[in-house]
């Protein structure tokens, strides 16, 4: 079932709840009662818990949408680098040369295509894909530069192996759920509170009140849903891509 499709079935789910508790408590109500008697010290505190909820939703938005886009950067880091050195080898004899770019190559098409989907399906990497690049690593650094061209080539690739396997293993990082589950907690409650202000205001059953009740409901489940979705940077529905890999050695997918 599509996510999107999931989130619209919510959000419908929780307006109908509202909105038939509000029904079924106006029904309750008796003839004198007049919803003008709600204290004002309610409508304070209804208005106050609104404001902190709107600011945690603020914060755990802000720091999902942070992580997404960091786990996007350790992506293009580690194509920039494997291009680099794809690229920078051309000073080396044609064999050597061949042979990185072939296992470079490899390695990113295993990346693009294999380990994608593993990282998405079981949020981790594959011991395939760090051989290969340990592979990658071997074809560099064991090579002994034969002239004072290579020697000054030799560092900068080395270097750009390193910078790969950094960013590789903060793509590792990257593969989990970034939002400990006392913050799902904490969201989730808030919510349910948030929501449950409304009944303390005596809202009555008019069509103008159910509707921004609705609305309002709707919007805390579209807010905590977009938390969700970007809570995996590399497996739902807004993840990271593997576009750069792909910018940059069109052949690999």
């Amino acid at each position: 079932m599509s996510e999107w499709l999931v989130l619209a079935l919510a959000m419908v789910a929780v307006c109908a709840i509202v909105l038939v508790v509000l029904v079924l408590q106006q029904r309750r109500i008796g003839e004198d009662d007049d919803p003008t008697e709600t204290p004002d010290v309610i409508e304070y505190m209804t208005m106050m818990i609104g404001v902190v909820y709107a600011i945690v939703l603020g914060l755990a938005i802000a720091g999902v949408w942070e992580a997404r886009s960091a786990a996007q950067d350790h992506v293009r880091d580690e194509a920039q680098a494997l291009h680099e050195i794809h690229e920078r080898v051309r000073v080396y004899p044609a064999d050597v040369r061949d042979r990185i770019r072939a296992d470079v190559d490899m390695y990113v098409s295993h990346v693009v295509t294999t380990e994608w989907h593993a990282m998405r399906s079981r949020g981790e990497l594959t011991a395939e894909g760090t051989e290969l690049l340990d592979t990658v690593r071997h074809d560099v650094t064991d090579y002994e530069p034969k002239t004072d061209f290579q020697a000054q080539a030799y560092q900068p690739l080395v270097d750009q192996v390193t910078a790969a396997d950094d960013a590789r293993n903060a793509r590792a990082d990257s593969t989990g759920a970034t939002m400990p589950g006392v913050v799902w907690f904490g969201l989730i409650v808030g919510g349910l509170v948030t929501i449950g202000m409304i009944f303390a205001l005596q809202i009555r059953r008019t069509l103008r009140e159910l509707i921004l009740a609705g609305l309002f409901s709707a919007l805390i489940a579209f807010l905590l849903f977009l938390i969700w979705d970007f809570d995996a940077p590399y497996s739902r529905g807004i993840a990271a891509t593997a576009e750069p890999f792909l910018m940059l050695f069109p052949g690999a997918g």
